[in-house]
């Protein structure tokens, strides 16, 4: 453990030594804002709508109508933040050269790759600790269900997991973090709109497809809703990416 932890501090040390972390924290906060303070302008032109009804104002939920879409839209940063984490993580090492002190070190491909893996998850969990200050401000001028918003949490930590896991992988593939980052970005897409090219196949394909898509399992948990099913998908979405890692680590060292 004390290995990964390591690797882990050493990946971080780096990112906070070049502009990236401060470019994927700032871009995020950035966008983040901009779509919470457009969500809050939307919820309240409704919640205005509601309370000139016989209903009130009562009737319009924060939770549904606010913070589940506001965690729906955190996808669209991912798409373009999580590439810049992970697109450097083996490429420079290959293309600087460090690839054959780390993989002469006392280490396992296993300690590596989670060591990696565990100090982009750091730092992207540092990118969700910034919204926090969003939410401390709808709970402090509202009324928010406080469990959807800890799933959603979840959920999203969970997909920013996922994306982690197989940037790695294409980084582990290629010495250009150029390429590494464009096809990262493509296959994040992909599995992002993946349930848009379900609609046009059949009911067999549409609910592979659906199961598939990223960001359909994310659903429910922005809705307090913690599935199995989503759970199993997530998780084993990491770990066979990890795995892919592992192997092409291993084969690596066998050519090196």
């Amino acid at each position: 453990m004390s290995n990964i932890l390591a690797i882990a501090q050493k990946e971080l040390k780096g990112y906070f030594a070049s502009p990236i972390a401060y470019i994927v924290i700032g871009f995020s906060a950035i966008l983040y804002g901009w779509f919470f303070i457009n969500l809050l302008y939307y919820f309240d032109r409704i919640s205005m709508q509601a309370g000139a009804g016989f209903e009130g104002p009562q009737s319009v939920n924060v939770n549904d109508q606010l913070i589940s879409p506001l965690f729906l839209n955190v996808s669209v940063i991912l798409l373009f933040t999580l590439p810049l984490v992970t697109m450097r993580t083996y490429s420079e090492e290959k293309r600087s050269g460090t690839i054959e002190l780390l993989l002469t070190s006392p280490l396992t491909d296993s300690q590596i790759v989670f060591g990696k893996f565990l100090g982009g998850l750091i730092l992207y969990g540092a990118m969700l600790a910034v919204t926090l200050v969003h939410m401390g401000f709808l709970f402090a001028f509202g009324n928010p269900e406080w469990r959807p918003v800890a799933s959603g949490y979840l959920g999203l930590l969970l997909m920013g997991g996922c994306f982690l896991s197989l940037g790695l992988f294409v980084s582990s593939l290629t010495r250009n973090q150029i390429v590494a980052g464009m096809v990262t970005f493509a296959l994040f897409l992909l599995f992002w709109v993946i349930n848009w090219i379900a609609t046009f196949m059949g009911p067999t394909t549409q609910s592979v497809l659906n199961y598939l898509s990223i960001t359909e399992h994310l659903n429910d948990f922005t809705r307090g809703v913690v599935d199995t099913k989503h759970l199993v998908y997530y998780v084993s979405f990491i770990a066979f990416s990890l795995f892919l890692t592992v192997r092409a680590v291993d084969s690596e060292r066998w050519r090196g």
